[in-house]
């Protein structure tokens, strides 16, 4: 019986190749480091291996479809939530003496409910728009140290290529509180991208459909009484457990919260908490 060659890794050898030769095909094709095909289905038998491309070796694909399916599943509750406050969101824009349409449109166009709520107040409460638009533009710098947070993690694909402008400009319209916060939980860069969409996806479709719910409903919902303006605050405390996992994360909310608590007391309401957007900084990676 002739045996197969290592030099050609063939079943059989007649060409007196010089080579050390081992019994059986299925040896030979493995001391060259090739993984040989299943003699009766031609099919890769090695188990535990993934084909080059989609997953680095060692890492069990059942697992990474688990962990991503939990970032879709918190996107989308997440989503929810915000989603009620959306509702007050559009009864506090009528009341305040905008249309429907006025109201979805700045949902559609801003996406950033801080800065929303804040230019319905000034509104509300007899201000200029100008003032109206000031106030949201300051509390929208928060925006940026966010953008410095996540370039890294969304502005480039799953192969390492930078995405398109347009594709980067789209990213920059979902840079948010909630956003953020789900994709600097994630110290895969894979499930970074998936919470980051996901969460942008969820949250942009919840908030503008809670924002023409709540709008339509006009005076007909009481949002004090149904406790509709403790969604926001109790969203952000759902997603600060996975941050203070880390010590970054920890120093980031430490740092945050004595900058806030510290300010309190001199400043006027809502500037302290914009001036603790700095802990943030603590929390990029380098």
């Amino acid at each position: 019986m002739q045996r197969a060659c290592v030099g050609c890794a063939g079943a059989t050898c007649d060409e007196g190749c010089a080579r050390p030769v081992v019994g059986g095909r299925r040896n030979a094709a493995r001391n060259l480091g090739v993984t040989p095909p299943n003699s009766e289905t031609g099919a890769d038998d090695t188990v535990g291996e993934n084909p080059v491309g989609e997953n680095p070796v060692g890492e069990n694909p059942v697992t990474v479809g688990v962990a991503r399916q939990r970032v879709v599943n918190a996107s989308v509750t997440l989503g929810a939530a915000v989603g009620v406050t959306a509702l007050s969101f559009g009864l506090a824009a009528v009341s305040a003496g905008a249309s429907v349409w006025q109201a979805c449109a700045l949902s559609f166009f801003t996406f950033t409910g801080a800065s929303q709520f804040s230019a319905m107040s000034v509104v509300g409460t007899g201000g200029s728009v100008g003032a109206a638009f000031g106030g949201a533009a300051l509390l929208a710098v928060r925006n940026f140290v966010y953008g410095l947070a996540l370039a890294g993690r969304v502005s480039s694909n799953s192969e390492g290529r930078q995405l398109s402008l347009p594709r980067r400009l789209l990213a920059a319209q979902f840079v948010i509180d909630e956003t953020t916060a789900m994709t600097t939980a994630q110290s895969d860069p894979r499930l970074a991208r998936t919470a980051f969409w996901m969460t942008a996806l969820s949250l942009f479709i919840t908030w503008n459909v809670g924002t023409l719910i709540g709008a339509l409903a006009g005076s007909v919902l009481d949002t004090q009484s149904l406790g509709f303006d403790a969604a926001f605050p109790a969203a952000f405390l759902a997603m600060l457990p996975a941050h203070l996992r880390t010590s970054r994360g920890r120093l980031a909310a430490l740092t945050g919260a004595v900058v806030c608590l510290a300010l309190t007391p001199f400043v006027p309401v809502g500037v302290a908490i914009l001036v603790a957007v700095v802990g943030v900084l603590f929390g990029v990676r380098p």
